[in-house]
């Protein structure tokens, strides 16, 4: 990642945050390439093992050679705060043919011999038929390998643009982009990536979109190509507890006081979490949750915001002192 941005006031007004399932099966594709780069994820490179044994992803590992760059339509910005993955696939699926030739020649020629190869050819020879090839293997990595686990990973992406929302609040757009990746620094009203070799141009007010990422550590990916909004994909926070099996326990005094799954639940509330999450978490009924989540509410010892079309449930300053012993 190499660039510097400089914002003018309609990118400011424009900057943004989104979730992004396809930038997640991506990512994990690039995991399953190489697992020794990918020590946290060891437990789920485990568990998903067989799946991956019967997925052919040898012609989305051709086109992401190890130092260059990958056809663009592959990674459209996302449209939405939260969307899914069938709404960006048909993103990718309406890509021009031309374009995509393109792209497609691009990408295999920084891989000596690819655009050569008998793969290589029949791609540049369908354009179009690769296309729909490609969103159909990210459809099949999706549904095999990652659909099963999007609770907990979605869990820690809301987390983390909850904690860097506050962040903005509390210092703006330096203290949000320090805290990022350390390779980003925000200074006189321009984002730069440590290392940067030349000025991108000038963006005309479309802004930023800010994309975590889980399966992206340790590094932060960029992307400025027309027609897509300039986005910033960087990793998400707490991917260290991502795949623990046990989330935090509550005191005895707590489950005393709350209930067994009341205590669990503000005790689980670390970060900022949906019930969605926080049911899968607890292996309990989304009505459950929802109920327990009102009594802890009413109680003082939660707040409720919204984020887009997600209630995001966090403990107030008394619940902090609840769980941490402070009361006891």
């Amino acid at each position: 990642m190499s660039f510097r941005m400089r914002f003018a006031a309609e990118d400011l007004l424009r900057c943004r945050f989104a979730i992004s399932p396809l930038r997640e099966t991506q990512g994990a594709i690039r995991t399953l390439s190489r697992p020794d780069r990918h020590g946290y994820h060891l437990p789920w490179l485990r568990q998903v093992r067989a799946a991956a044994a019967g997925l052919d992803l040898a012609p989305l590992w051709l086109l992401a050679p190890d130092h260059g760059h990958p056809p663009d339509f592959l990674h459209p910005s996302p449209q939405a705060p939260l969307g899914t993955l069938d709404d960006e696939l048909d993103v990718v699926r309406a890509t021009d043919p031309d374009e995509a030739h393109r792209q497609i020649q691009a990408a295999l020629a920084q891989t000596p011999g690819a655009e050569h190869g008998k793969r290589g050819r029949a791609m540049l020879a369908d354009p179009a038929g690769t296309v729909r090839q490609l969103a159909g293997l990210y459809e099949h990595v999706w549904a095999a390998l990652l659909a099963p686990h999007w609770p907990r990973l979605r869990a820690v992406l809301e987390a983390d643009i909850a904690y860097h929302a506050r962040r903005l609040a509390d210092g703006g757009m330096q203290r949000l982009f320090t805290a990022l990746h350390p390779k980003l620094s925000w200074s006189e009203g321009a984002l730069t990536a440590a290392g940067h070799t030349s000025h991108l141009p000038d963006f005309s007010g479309q802004g930023l979109v800010l994309v975590p990422s889980v399966f992206f550590w340790p590094e932060a990916g960029n992307a400025f190509d027309p027609p897509w909004q300039p986005t910033v994909v960087y990793p998400a926070r707490g991917i260290g507890g991502l795949w623990a099996e046990t989330g935090p326990t509550a005191s005895a005094a707590m489950i005393a006081l709350l209930g067994a799954n009341r205590a669990a639940i503000l005790s689980d509330l670390d970060a900022p979490s949906t019930t969605t999450a926080l049911a899968h978490r607890h292996a309990l009924a989304l009505s459950s949750v929802s109920a327990h989540l009102a009594v802890l509410r009413d109680a003082g010892l939660l707040a409720s915001r919204r984020y887009g079309h997600q209630v995001l449930y966090e403990r107030t300053p008394l619940g902090i002192a609840l769980t941490t012993g402070g009361l006891f």
